[in-house]
């Protein structure tokens, strides 16, 4: 009897967990929905700026002649057709979305299927995560590397940029989070943040020299240097891996399925970022198989 309790009690707590996980991870997704958009935005005005006080120039750029300032929270959020400012009730994450049938409150026009996508993949991707480690502070700390990659994965399919604004906090969080000890030892985060950064850049090098061509972008450096501080110099080689073999499988499925241009730059960020996220739930599993391989 106490034991069935006991049990009762476990997963009913389970379940409160699990719970507050998707409310608070389908909130974090609507943000993110917030930073995939204006971020870029953000940063090529800040570019514009730099440009003009560099050359001592007062021409001003198309499109930011009487545009208002904007940050991650100003203005609030309006439609892009009409101008509707989006009131609180039809702002719930994924909620909002299917009661508005997809449309805007006022003009009805489409809104993309895309925000309740990362609001959803947002909230999946955290309950694996929260399932996968309890909860802890490992699983406060994954979290947080989950939500900047979804982040810079949305980006980089955008506009193929991996912002520094993202990349190097994240670098330097990895390392905060390891000066514990929480993922790995402090010494082997180091290293793989230098080794992380210096693998791709050796390869954009090598590149450049043999073709004339950049095959990569120095946000990918940035980016794996950050993965290497969260996951340690030992689990650079299999992100590298992985993160090829699934550049490879979607680049072929594109091209073949799709249609799509052979010679058009694929971003390899999301790559690493999905690699990367793979490494840190199952990291322990898949090392474990590439010995079984390589044996």
């Amino acid at each position: 009897m106490l034991l069935n309790d006991a049990a009762d009690l476990a997963q009913d707590q389970l379940a409160l967990f699990i719970t507050a996980v998707v409310v608070f991870a389908l909130l974090i997704g609507s943000f993110l929905n917030v930073v995939i958009l204006r971020l870029p935005v953000m940063m090529e005005r800040a570019w514009r700026r730099d440009a003009q006080q560099m050359l001592e120039s007062d021409v001003s750029f198309a499109g930011d002649a009487g545009s208002e300032p904007i940050s991650l929270a100003h203005p609030p959020s309006t439609c892009p057709k009409c101008g509707h400012r989006i009131r609180a009730w039809e702002n719930v994450p994924v909620i909002s979305y299917v009661f508005l049938r997809g449309r805007c409150g006022q003009c009805r026009a489409p809104i993309s299927m895309r925000y309740p996508l990362v609001e959803i993949a947002t909230a999946l991707l955290s309950v694996v995560v929260a399932l996968q480690f309890g909860a802890s502070w490992l699983t406060l700390a994954a979290l947080l590397l989950t939500w900047a990659l979804i982040a810079l994965t949305m980006i980089d399919i955008d506009h193929q940029l991996l912002p520094d604004s993202i990349t190097l906090p994240l670098l330097w969080l990895g390392l905060i989070v390891n000066s514990q000890g929480l993922l790995v030892p402090l010494d082997d985060a180091l290293w793989g943040a230098v080794f992380g950064y210096l693998s791709l850049w050796s390869v954009y090098w090598g590149f450049k020299l043999l073709t004339g061509k950049e095959g990569m972008g120095y946000g990918d450096f940035k980016l794996l240097a950050a993965l290497g501080a969260w996951l340690g110099w030992q689990a650079l080689p299999m992100v590298i891996i992985l993160s090829s073999l699934v550049g490879a499988v979607i680049g072929i499925a594109m091209i073949l399925l799709l249609g799509r241009d052979k010679n058009v730059p694929i971003p390899f960020g999301p790559y690493l970022a999905i690699a990367g996220w793979i490494v840190l739930l199952w990291g322990d599993v898949l090392s474990g198989h590439f010995r079984l391989l390589s044996a």
